[in-house]
């Protein structure tokens, strides 16, 4: 991907989240799990996935338990956490889509 490509990618990305888009919450594990356009963060990417795994694609589960295995227990648990606070910021808008 172009790298002047990458940001507006990613915030388009993270917009299309913002509306419950599943492909694009699995899009974004991809994204932070390998640096493309933001700064690489496995625990970023354990979210992203998992939210997406919540909201029916099935790869995001492998890639999710792909993570976690290089991953502390402590950061699967800061990845969980933020996966619930992004779910509790985010229900009403997800349940519409």
């Amino acid at each position: 991907m172009d790298r002047g490509m990458e940001k507006p990618y990613v915030e388009s990305c993270i917009r299309a989240a913002e509306r419950g888009e599943p492909q694009a919450l699995y899009d974004l594990g991809l994204i932070y799990s390998t640096g493309q356009g933001v700064e690489l963060d496995y625990v970023t990417a354990h979210k992203w996935f998992n939210l997406a795994a919540m909201r029916g694609i099935r790869r995001a589960t492998v890639d999710r338990a792909e993570l976690a295995a290089d991953m502390t227990e402590e950061e699967v648990a800061r990845a969980q956490k933020m996966a619930r606070e992004w779910v509790s910021l985010h229900q009403g808008r997800a349940a519409r889509h």
